[in-house]
């Protein structure tokens, strides 16, 4: 773990991250987000499948549970590493959920998952530091490693259908591999490490004395045959080194609420205290409490969503499998499909950015380029969103695939 100080690093100028900074890129998560906002501030009909979030309502119970909050006063400070409640009850959910226990030492709230995954990196990586990341990535894992000074290293799984396999991360370790950043179910392919998988890479890792940040954001969105996992489940002895990053934003269609959780080795957790305590402090308040009802309270909510998604799946694969040009695997979790436009790159389309630009000018449908997940030649389809809009976007995607094919 890094030795943490605020003046641990030489300040050569009033902005000394700023290199860093100038080395990160913009996020094409965002990017889609701010297309469609455009589109509809000009009063476009707008198809959306950017957006990475549920389009279902937080529900009532956690609203109720922050009014409380509010009306009983608890709006002051809270510990970096958020109320006991909180923490108990994150403790708990592992507990009953995977037969695991924590201790509060190795729990703390964050302002989202987003949060947890920056701490963990920054606590961890130097200069000269190998981070293995998968591909296709979340946009965010590879900007956070520059962040701190570390060097991404992709592994290629397109010829495994972007199913990490251990021999892939066994290949790819080096003396200099600090750090592997799993997420399953994957955010943009939708695909789940098979659990024996899972077990056999934090073997590996292990092995090898390489800390792993697994990202268990879509962790409850997984649809049968596959298997819900955590690697909380696993013996002590594999979790040494292991970090979990945790949010209720897609669970609980809590986005806007900004709260997520971090599982480590204590001494882990209390160098996250120090970068949390000196960046945003404690999570939202109120938030906290909302997210003690979200895991405590009736989780219908979180089946009803699931068997939603489960519908919007089915029907959205079968139309993209059958749109010319397209290819599609299926997501075995999450709420994305991660289709191959390859077969529609032609003439003056050379890119995947490209077809996904053509797509938004002509049919006014916003998917997200594949290019800003590590995957040229892919778009991501987010299906939070509703039927209606699922068949009309399909429509319009097949319309413009069959002009393109067709000239």
């Amino acid at each position: 773990m890094k030795t943490l100080s605020v003046m641990s690093k030489p300040v050569s100028s009033p902005f000394s991250a700023s290199e860093n900074v100038d080395r990160m890129q913009s996020s094409a998560t965002m990017a889609a987000m701010q297309a469609a906002e455009a589109l509809r501030a000009a009063g476009v009909n707008v198809c959306d499948f950017g957006a990475g979030e549920p389009d279902f309502d937080t529900p009532d119970n956690i609203k109720q549970a922050a009014a409380a909050a509010m009306k009983a006063g608890r709006t002051k400070y809270t510990s970096a590493g958020g109320i006991r409640e909180l923490q108990r009850s994150i403790i708990d959910f592992y507990s009953r959920t995977f037969g695991t226990e924590y201790q509060p030492t190795e729990v703390m709230a964050t302002a989202g998952g987003k949060q947890a995954i920056f701490n963990a990196v920054v606590t961890l990586i130097n200069p000269g530091d190998n981070v293995l990341i998968p591909k296709p990535y979340w946009v965010t894992f590879p900007e956070v490693v520059v962040f701190a000074g570390g060097t991404p290293v992709f592994i290629e799984t397109e010829e495994t259908d972007f199913v990490l396999t251990p021999d892939q991360v066994e290949q790819a370790i080096t003396p200099r591999t600090k750090l592997l950043i799993l997420n399953s179910p994957s955010n943009p392919s939708g695909r789940v490490l098979p659990p024996s998988d899972f077990r056999r890479i934090m073997e590996l890792t292990s092995e090898r004395g390489i800390y792993v940040v697994s990202d268990e954001c879509y962790l409850r969105f997984v649809y049968s045959p596959a298997e819900v996992f955590s690697a909380a489940s696993l013996p002590a002895e594999l979790r040494s080194r292991l970090c979990i990053a945790g949010s209720f934003s897609k669970t609980y269609a809590m986005t806007g609420w900004r709260v997520g959780y971090a599982l480590a080795p204590a001494e882990w957790t209390k160098a996250m205290l120090k970068v949390q305590g000196h960046s945003t402090s404690n999570t939202n308040s109120i938030a906290q409490w909302a997210a003690v009802e979200a895991l405590n309270g009736p989780q219908e909510s979180v089946s009803e969503m699931l068997a939603e998604y489960t519908r919007r799946r089915e029907w959205l694969l079968e139309a993209l499998c059958d749109i010319p040009g397209l290819k599609c695997g299926e997501p075995e979790g999450a709420f994305y499909a991660f289709p191959d436009v390859r077969g529609c790159l032609k003439n003056d389309l050379k890119t995947s950015g490209d077809f996904a630009q053509r797509l938004l000018e002509e049919e006014h449908t916003v998917v997200t380029d594949g290019a800003g997940f590590g995957a040229e030649g892919f778009v991501r389809i987010s299906y939070a969103t509703s039927m209606e809009q699922i068949k009309e976007g399909a429509g319009r995607i097949r319309r413009l695939a069959e002009r393109i094919l067709g000239s």
